[in-house]
């Protein structure tokens, strides 16, 4: 009857060892899902507005984030100068051009 004690408690153990990975294979498995779900796509699409912003140039038509149209008329390093009606300018920082538009969307707005 002793022989079966030591080998109950010898199976009890080895099966302990293996459940003290899952929690942190959880942990890894849901800092894979934030990276893949969360912050990858939004350093992509902060480097797609870098690109577009470094891109800027006279002529371009462009959305502010506060929804203002305009063409820009002056590009510095930090601001542009931006059109939006006839003799009317804004200086705007280049950070907040959100998007670029097709040519010719400022005469038909």
């Amino acid at each position: 009857m002793n022989s079966l004690i030591p080998a109950a408690w010898a199976q009890a153990g080895g099966a302990s060892t293996s459940s003290q990975f899952a929690p942190v294979l959880m942990m890894v498995v849901f800092v894979g899902i934030f990276y893949f779900l969360l912050i990858r796509p939004q350093q992509k699409k902060a480097k797609d507005h870098q690109n577009m912003v470094a891109k800027l140039s006279a002529g371009d038509e462009v959305v502010t984030s506060g929804g203002i149209l305009g063409r820009i008329i002056e590009v510095s390093d930090a601001f542009i100068t931006l059109e939006v009606a006839d003799s009317v300018r804004l200086k705007i920082q280049k950070g907040q051009i959100t998007s670029l538009m097709p040519k010719g969307t400022l005469k038909s707005a």
